[in-house]
């Protein structure tokens, strides 16, 4: 299926590492011009680097979007390279909290801070020249906490637990304008950084450490699904992909899990 993306400019905030790096390439992979975010200069250049030598276009732009100076410097730096911004994936966020018992009200700011505002601020930074174009796409990234959260850091879940609201409410703000807005709540990704911790996890445990075997322990005793496997980046990456494509016009305000079946929910 063509998913018509060739000619569009997608933002992935974090796109430097980790999820956001899957999301960027596969978008890349399927035609889109791709702007690899980092929070400094430089941070983004080995993705880039790395989606260029498979033969896609991408482009590095930085700002610490935590703040209202960074956004204004992400926004300066996307000038810089691309003359419009067609999709904005809100991949960015920091699994950041503490316990209930040690919770302060500025950890729940910032963590509020971090995996809200700093989305919004991407919202507010592009969403009226889509506007203007009658066309464009907002993903806001979530998590399987988002329905399902956990005991511990709750701040990052009850900020996670508010995409899906804003979700909704924008994409019936934008209603009409070409807009969709969708949300996209993976569960656990097997990420550089979250197979290197359960490799050393299952080291110290004296378990095999193939990723075969730390998989199957981490689906036994961690967080169980349907599927009996935990998706990589770019398996995330294909879903945002046709979320953000033509076809899924009709796709909007929506809270989509790709978890495999490990939030267990109904709705």
């Amino acid at each position: 299926m063509e998913l018509g993306l060739d000619d569009k400019v997608a933002l992935v905030t974090g796109s430097w590492r980790g999820t956001g790096a899957g999301i960027a390439t596969v978008l890349a992979e399927e035609g889109a011009t791709v702007l690899v975010h980092g929070l400094e200069a430089g941070q983004a250049d080995p993705t880039v680097a790395a989606i260029g030598a498979r033969g896609g276009r991408a482009l590095a732009v930085h700002g610490d979007i935590r703040t209202d100076d960074g956004a204004a410097e992400l926004r300066a730096s996307v000038a810089a390279v691309a003359d419009r911004v067609d999709i904005v994936v809100n991949n960015y966020g920091a699994a950041d909290g503490t316990t209930w018992e040690q919770a302060t009200g500025p950890s729940w700011h910032a963590s509020y801070d971090t995996n809200v505002v700093s989305a919004m601020r991407m919202v507010d930074a592009f969403v009226e020249p889509m506007r203007s174009r009658g066309w464009g796409r907002i993903v806001f990234v979530a998590t399987v906490g988002a329905t399902r959260p956990g005991e511990r850091n709750p701040e990052y879940y009850a900020a996670k637990g508010a995409l899906p609201a804003i979700t909704v409410s924008l994409a019936r703000h934008l209603a009409g304008t070409g807009i969709t807005v969708n949300c996209v709540s993976p569960g656990l990704i097997a990420t550089p950084a979250v197979i290197e911790r359960f490799t050393e996890q299952a080291r110290r445990r004296g378990l095999d450490t193939d990723w075969a075997s730390v998989e199957r322990h981490v689906l036994e005793s961690v967080m169980p699904n349907h599927t009996g496997r935990v998706a990589f980046p770019d398996d995330i990456g294909r879903f945002v992909a046709m979320v953000v494509s033509q076809p899924s016009w009709h796709l909007n305000g929506a809270h989509l899990r790709i978890d495999g079946g490990a939030a267990d929910a109904v709705t």
